[in-house]
């Protein structure tokens, strides 16, 4: 294609392929030429990562159904995909990026403009390697297609009844997915313990944990808290068998679930001179460049905190599509901009009779302290709808706020069905920069079905206002 702009895009997944088509849609209506090529060192694109647990969960019934855009559709589109290949080395002053592909072969390639959508891989720490530097057997993280389809295959192998022995399954870490696959190995009928080194789901407050803490132990979860892994015992096949925590136990273990964290790819960028932040992500501007001709985008970058205006490491696919899609804008003159994040984000655990929604935005107590913010909160019970109508059930509110400006912080909602996406209320409020006063005087919708007269997260925000 004589004369085009040369795209390269590191990696394939929401934030490289919103990138490489908004790009596409670009060049097109700035009246100019584009050649887009994308190197994926994976052989699949465009999925919903977040989807894999209910996958393994029984759910979804197939991996198609994850998929948003497969490798020959992107083709069709438009994109020089490449899959199988990985970028090996950057070369900023000549603007060069070699890589190698699944055969072995090796290459480079020059860019005009690079986009560095290279995600973030699950952290293993020592104890779950063998001394030749291979993973235990049964032990594994949930990140893509191949983890989810392993997952399946471990979880449906059927365990000969053996005395007490009928499949053990470990979760090593308290967050989202630690808490999804905690569901998903319990409803297919395995014994789980999860550890977790300080709290479940300690990004919320400790009384908010408590009760999902609570929820847990009702269907069976054995929780154990500030506690982490200090080895692995495993058979004569290097199959894991028990897990020693540093709680002074052990606990058995046919299955680990290394849900402990994830961290940016970006040792690549780093050896080219690419500055990182604390989490080791590429920090971008509004426009999402890093340096002159480089871009980046997705779960490789840090982003904005929007409250407490510091760096965060958030990795969400839906901050990867607009982180995506405003650097595909802006290769072509756009002036498009990621204008940061509030930490929205929600779960669930459902399981024998359980129904709990967990979700959060803003800051906690514990990340406004930290960021020098005098904060005041409360927490209040509420319902999702009429208490006289069946489909109410409980929940709870925490609602955070600033001493003196009154100024909306963040907020935690924990209860049954129902009650989790409550919180787009309140990241609603929080991007407008409004207070808790706003927050209890807005008009919401009201019907016994959905929601009481004073709606939950109102209620919580009026009992908070009225004690300061």
């Amino acid at each position: 294609m004589s004369g085009a702009e040369k795209i390269l895009v590191l990696g394939a997944d929401a934030a490289g392929m919103s990138a490489a088509h908004q790009a596409i849609r670009s060049a097109r209506a700035a009246g100019r030429e584009a050649e887009v090529v994308a190197l994926e060192k994976t052989p699949h694109t465009s999925y919903s990562a977040c989807g894999l647990p209910y996958w393994v969960a029984g759910d979804v019934d197939t991996a198609d159904e994850l998929i948003a855009r497969s490798p020959d559709r992107h083709r069709e589109m438009g994109v020089d995909l490449r899959t199988g290949t990985m970028a090996t080395r950057l070369d900023l002053d000549r603007q060069l990026v070699s890589y190698v592909d699944v055969s072995g072969a090796a290459g480079t390639l020059e860019y005009d403009q690079l986009v560095i959508a290279t995600g973030a891989s699950p952290i293993f720490p020592d104890w779950m390697r063998r001394e030749s530097g291979d993973l235990y057997g049964g032990v594994a993280a949930v990140k893509t297609l191949v983890d989810g389809e392993e997952w399946i295959q471990r979880l449906t192998r059927r365990f000969e009844n053996d005395g007490d022995h009928h499949g053990s399954v470990v979760v090593a870490g308290g967050g989202y997915i630690g808490v999804e696959m905690a569901e998903a190995a319990r409803r297919r009928g395995y014994a789980v313990t999860l550890l977790t080194r300080s709290r479940v789901m300690s990004n919320l407050d400790e009384d908010m944990s408590e009760r999902i803490e609570k929820a847990l132990t009702e269907a069976g979860i054995t929780v154990v808290p500030h506690a982490v892994v200090d080895g692995l015992q495993a058979d004569e096949t290097g199959w894991v068998t028990r897990v020693v925590a540093s709680d002074g136990n052990s606990y058995p273990c046919d299955l680990l679930v290394s849900a402990i964290g994830i961290t940016p790819n970006t040792a690549f960028a780093v050896e080219a001179g690419l500055p990182v932040g604390r989490w080791g992500g590429l920090r971008a501007d509004p426009r999402g460049q890093v340096a002159p001709h480089v871009w980046a985008a997705g779960d490789c970058c840090e982003v904005r905190n929007r409250v407490s205006d510091t760096w965060a490491f958030l990795p969400l696919g839906t901050h990867a599509n607009k982180m995506g899609k405003a650097v595909g804008a802006n290769l072509f003159g756009g002036q498009s901009t990621f204008d940061g994040a509030l930490g929205t984000a929600i779960t669930r655990f459902v399981h024998d009779g359980i129904h709990l929604e967990i979700a959060r935005t803003g800051l906690s107590t514990a990340e406004a302290t930290a960021a020098g913010i005098d904060v005041v909160s409360l927490a209040t019970d509420g319902r999702t709808a009429s208490g006289y109508m069946p489909e109410s059930s409980r929940m709870s509110t925490k609602i955070l706020a600033e001493r003196g400006t009154r100024r909306l912080l963040g907020a935690q909602i924990i209860g049954g069905q129902g009650a989790g996406k409550r919180i787009d209320t309140v990241a609603a409020a929080l991007w407008g920069g409004l207070s808790i006063d706003d927050l209890a005087a807005m008009d919401l919708a009201y019907a016994p079905p959905f929601a009481t007269v004073w709606e939950a997260v109102q209620l919580a925000a009026r009992r908070l206002a009225d004690r300061f």
